[in-house]
């Protein structure tokens, strides 16, 4: 089969499309024939050795696929890793059916996307009708979904985009106001958008400057829920008085500590699945890349060039 390795660390240029052999198979597994490729954010930390745990090589990056069982059975996996390859290898019951009306792409979109959005909003943020949610990177995987979330569950969105192009497709994602990423000064211009007052709940995946003017802008009892880091480049230390004087709350949240859990997983994705059934939920796709070019792939994602749901064609 044909996958992409990297047997160095460092950036997209270190992912070399090679010819390997079909992986082993252990005991409560299946092996997956690929269809579709998922490329997440963390993917781009896998190959630098940056991500939350360390990596070890030689490494095939990727945690998430869409293709068929030994059975025909048409299934959204996640995986331990190997994803960038013709074939995967997942736990059987991990393995996610995916209905006939949603795509390989929206299926993908919704894995880590779908349910990062859900539970950012309402597992880890406790989402209230009427209040006020700022979105980073809304024209991203995460912000495209979280905006359709936030909306359908009674809150006002404040999207924060870095073009005027993402900003417009924030907007008929359904987000009441938008904000120019790039602005000197980013906390003023998103209390303006909320008619100067503070904002309930931050989605805050940027880090630096945009974490800490998004936690000076929280309202009393406001929270800012922290998934990444895009801009690797760490916020200001915090004194826990800050926390205090503003009765403010910062969470941290991981996706890895909902798989094998399938409540937070398996049953927050048939949700999502459902909502895009009903056309309640539109997944934003983006571009689609060969497999070769997964190095591309993660260039234009580096350089926020992308929108939506990214993914790799294993047949290319």
């Amino acid at each position: 089969m044909k996958a992409i390795q990297i047997t160095e660390f460092g950036g997209p240029e270190v992912m070399k499309l090679i010819d390997c052999k079909d992986p082993i198979v252990g005991e409560g597994q299946e092996i997956i024939d690929v269809t579709a490729i998922g490329i997440n954010y963390a993917d781009t930390h896998q190959t630098e050795n940056s991500y939350l745990s360390p990596q070890k090589l030689p490494l095939i990056p990727g945690i998430e696929v869409v293709g068929t069982t030994a059975a025909g059975v048409r299934v959204l996996a996640p995986i331990d890793g190997g994803g960038y390859s013709q074939k995967a290898v997942a736990h059987s019951a991990a393995l996610i059916p995916i209905p006939d009306s949603v795509t390989d792409q929206q299926a993908l979109a919704m894995l880590v996307q779908g349910s990062t959005a859900w539970h950012i909003l309402k597992t880890i943020g406790h989402l209230k009708v009427g209040e006020t949610v700022v979105v980073h990177a809304a024209a991203g995987g995460v912000g495209s979904i979280a905006i359709q979330l936030a909306k359908m569950w009674g809150a006002k969105v404040i999207a924060v985009a870095s073009s005027e192009a993402k900003r417009s497709l924030a907007k008929s994602l359904g987000a009441d106001e938008v904000v120019d990423a790039t602005q000197e000064n980013l906390g003023d211009a998103i209390k303006a958008a909320n008619a100067g007052k503070r904002v309930n709940i931050v989605l805050e995946m940027v880090g630096g400057k945009t974490f800490d003017e998004s936690l000076e802008i929280l309202a009393p009892f406001g929270r800012l829920i922290t998934y990444g880091m895009a801009s690797r480049t760490a916020p200001s230390l915090i004194q826990p008085a800050t926390l205090m004087g503003g009765s403010k709350t910062i969470s941290g949240f991981w996706l890895s500590h909902c798989f094998g859990k399938k409540e937070l997983m398996n049953d927050v994705i048939e949700q999502l699945f459902k909502l895009i059934e009903e056309e309640k939920l539109k997944p934003v796709i983006g571009a689609a890349f060969p497999l070769s070019q997964a190095n591309l792939a993660h260039r234009s994602m580096l350089a926020r060039e992308t929108t939506g749901k990214i993914t790799l064609n294993p047949n290319e």
